[in-house]
């Protein structure tokens, strides 16, 4: 809060309340939905910004396999690494590979790109035509 009140003299509360509340509310209804859908969104990214009246806006992507994490319900065991719909599937090959020159073999994007149309069938009950 101090940071927003330091760019935002009078309104560093009222930002950090509402960042505070859009955040939560948009998790919640994402998260309760994709779990009926056999997801759970373990974490997400949102990034806000304020459009030109003030009003605070998103202003990137949010709750994509690049910014969030997206776990099988199904076999969901706590405490240790989970299978998941989004880029972590890379990220492991490429930690495992340090090597790599962080270059992801054909293979490995074959296999994260199906896992991102995985969950998206899941979450929308469709392919991605």
């Amino acid at each position: 809060m101090d940071y927003l009140e330091k760019h935002f003299p009078g309104k560093g509360r009222e930002y950090a309340e509402k960042l505070r509340d859009y955040t939560l509310g948009l998790y919640k209804k994402c998260a309760d939905y994709a779990l009926t859908k056999g997801i759970i969104i373990a974490d997400t990214k949102f990034e806000f910004g304020l459009d030109e009246k003030g009003n605070i806006v998103i202003g990137d992507e949010m709750l994509t396999p690049d910014s969030s994490r997206f776990w099988p319900a199904e076999g969901y065991e706590p405490g240790h690494s989970q299978p998941s719909f989004d880029k972590q599937f890379a990220r492991d090959w490429l930690k495992a590979n340090p090597d790599s020159n962080w270059t992801l073999p054909q293979e490995i994007v074959d296999k994260t790109i199906e896992k991102y149309l995985q969950g998206y069938e899941l979450l929308t009950g469709k392919p991605l035509v």
